[in-house]
């Protein structure tokens, strides 16, 4: 493959990003479940230069590999998507070099020696993870995307339990509020990154964000301590984001109950399934909650890291 057949990516290509995943999910999950907005924001994301950090790659004019790169460390830490067809592996590898010369570039520029990247692929990818290996990278990390039907019938508002109150996001001082609480219960979890405000509301896609679907939860004697944001703009399931409660109010069932919560929502507009990741060394006991609460494995996601100096 020449240099001629890489190319940056641009806003206009989202559509035919879109169906590159698309065809990509197909074969790893069985289903289409990649929605445009969602690409879209990928390539508006403040952090991602489009002439320097995303690659498309062509063989004979047809779209076969996909690769994206943002820094949210400022440091050594830097992040890749990279999706290649299965019969396209040396397209593929062509992007990942690239994709390793410029996270190198950016970890440098950003004062660090080397970079340290990591790389979230499908558990059975269409990539030939021995290209990666043989290139040093490793399994880090494993996380699963879980799954619930949802019943209507069944899937009713929760009790709220004695002691708490819970209200929809619905102010700027709500939402910096949750930005917080995002902050401080995500603080010693795995690779997670601080960020600021703004860039916060970026990586949350906040422009396309329905904030009726966030919301907070509350003790009488902590005050704010929780918050569950979710989105209903994916054509496959509804999807809850991100779910937090700070260390000091762990163990009351709020993490339970704002899931229940969340699950009515969804059942009432409509929804059949709902959807969310975890980390399955999550050491809050996520994935034992989100069980009990009946969610079930859809598919794994490995995460892989290579170390460039």
């Amino acid at each position: 493959m020449s240099p001629a057949d890489l190319r940056p990516a641009t806003l206009a290509d989202a559509p035919a990003i879109t169906a590159l995943l698309n065809e990509i999910d197909r074969i790893e999950i069985g289903r289409p479940e990649t929605d445009q907005h969602t690409v879209e924001a990928d390539l508006k994301h403040p952090r991602t230069d489009l002439t320097q950090d995303s690659w498309l790659g062509f063989d004979d004019g047809r779209l076969v590999a996909y690769g994206l790169l943002w820094d949210e460390s400022g440091g050594e830490r830097v992040d890749i998507d990279h999706y290649v067809l299965p019969d396209h592996q040396r397209t593929g590898l062509d992007m990942l070099v690239a994709m390793e010369a410029r996270a190198l570039a950016t970890a440098r520029a950003n004062g660090a020696e080397r970079a340290v990247v990591h790389l979230h692929l499908n558990a059975r990818p269409t990539t030939d993870t021995a290209l990666l290996t043989g290139r040093g990278w490793s399994v880090v990390r494993t996380h699963h995307v879980l799954r619930r039907p949802l019943d209507p019938a069944a899937d009713l508002p929760p009790e709220v339990p004695a002691g708490v109150r819970v209200r929809a996001c619905t102010t700027e001082t709500d939402r910096l509020k949750v930005h917080e609480l995002y902050q401080r219960s995500f603080a010693q979890h795995f690779d997670f990154q601080p960020r600021e405000y703004r860039l916060w509301l970026a990586d949350i896609d906040a422009a396309g964000l329905d904030w009726s679907l966030v919301w907070i939860a509350g003790t009488d004697d902590l005050g704010d301590v929780g918050f569950l944001l979710a989105r209903d703009d994916r054509e496959a399931m509804g999807w809850i984001r991100s779910i937090g409660v700070l260390r000091e109010a762990r163990g009351r069932g709020l993490g339970g109950f704002l899931l229940r919560h969340a699950f009515a929502h969804f059942a009432a507009r409509g929804r059949d399934t709902v959807g969310l990741g975890v980390d399955t060394a999550n050491a809050t006991g996520a994935p034992r909650l989100y069980g009990r609460n009946g969610m079930t494995v859809h598919f794994g996601v490995d995460t892989w890291e290579a170390v460039i100096a």
